[in-house]
Parts: C-alpha cells; sequence; structure tokens
C-alpha cells in the first residue's frame, strides 16, 4: 500500500507545482486554495508511505514522478521546449524511479 500512497503523493507534487503557476504570487484565491490543499494532500500520502519505505528511495521517487509529471504538462499545456535532449534527461530521470523502486523490497 505504500508504493500507493507514494504514486498519489507524486500526482499530487505535479498538481501543486503546476498549481504555483496558476496562484499568481499568491493573489488569485481559487488557484492558491487548490494549490495548497494538494500540497498538504501531497504531503501527508508522502506521510504515510514512510511509514515503511526507506526515506531516500521515497523521496528521490516522490520529488522524480513531480518533476517527470510537472515537466510533461508543462510540454503539453505550457508550451514548454521538448528538445530532444530535454526528453532524453527526463528519460534518465525516469530510469532513476524505475531503478529504485525495483532495488526497493517493500
Amino acid at each position: 500500500m505504500a508504493w500507493v500512497y507514494l504514486f498519489f503523493a507524486g500526482l499530487l507534487e505535479i498538481g501543486w507545482a503546476v498549481g504555483l503557476k496558476y496562484t499568481d504570487g499568491f493573489t488569485r484565491p481559487l488557484p492558491t486554495i487548490a494549490t495548497i490543499v494538494s500540497m498538504a494532500a501531497s504531503l501527508g500520502l508522502l506521510g504515510l508511505a514512510l511509514r515503511t519505505l526507506p526515506l531516500g528511495t521515497a523521496y528521490a521517487i516522490w520529488t522524480g514522478i513531480g518533476t517527470v509529471g510537472t515537466v510533461i504538462v508543462g510540454m503539453l499545456v505550457l508550451g514548454e521546449s521538448t528538445a530532444v535532449l530535454r526528453l532524453a534527461c527526463i528519460g534518465l530521470i525516469v530510469c532513476g524511479i524505475v531503478g529504485l523502486k525495483l532495488l526497493t523490497p517493500a
């Protein structure tokens, strides 16, 4: 169950990272509230995952999911660069996430 918590914590990290873009410096109430709720839920789920998963592994995977997801949203929604080298770097992060998952018993 810890891996499920961690996965959803990572998805919520994407939500709050992207949400920050729409808060306009925390001046827009609805995006700000949604971002704060997403942050709290993400950290809460990470905390639940940390009950059984190693700290370094869980944190690296949590931030990795958030990083990769945020970059993908940036490319698809915000028109950010899809340069081949950028995609290759994202691929390396994904390899690291998969590697940590495969090498972590739990």
